[in-house]
């Protein structure tokens, strides 16, 4: 099974969490996720994000953490190995290019949305963490 490096951006503002709907056409479509994608070849982690950031939802963001959560998931498509970050916006608003809907939640009700199985341990990892903040 081939794996596919991916990272992901927890961007927090006013104590809220950025969350972001995979588009209908995309694998895993209209689950959450942390937004950001897959890392090129020649590109480390963090401009991989940065880069996937500006690409999809049009912003600039400052990486605060060296990784927050790294997890291995097993799709029918391949071996997932998504890190994510925690990030601020520096620019921009976020802009739907290829999401559905994006919502800034507080920790506390990020389980209520439905997430993509390998951002699943980050999310309960915030909820556990930051829960003291909502």
């Amino acid at each position: 099974m081939k794996q596919i490096n991916v990272v992901g951006a927890i961007l927090i503002e006013d104590d809220r969490i950025l969350c972001a709907q995979r588009g209908e056409t995309k694998t895993l479509s209209k689950l959450w996720e942390f937004p950001g994608g897959k890392i090129e070849i020649g590109e480390t982690p963090q401009e991989a994000l940065v880069r996937e950031l500006k690409e999809e939802l049009m912003i600039e963001v400052e990486i605060q953490s060296e990784k927050y959560e790294e997890t291995i998931y097993p799709y029918d498509f391949g071996l997932v190995k998504l890190t994510t970050f925690i990030c601020l916006l520096k620019k921009g608003r976020p802009k739907l290019t290829e999401h559905m809907e994006v919502k800034w939640l507080n920790p506390s009700e990020l389980d209520s949305l439905e997430w993509a199985p390998a951002d699943i341990p980050a999310v309960k990892k915030l909820m556990k963490e930051m829960r003291h903040n909502d």
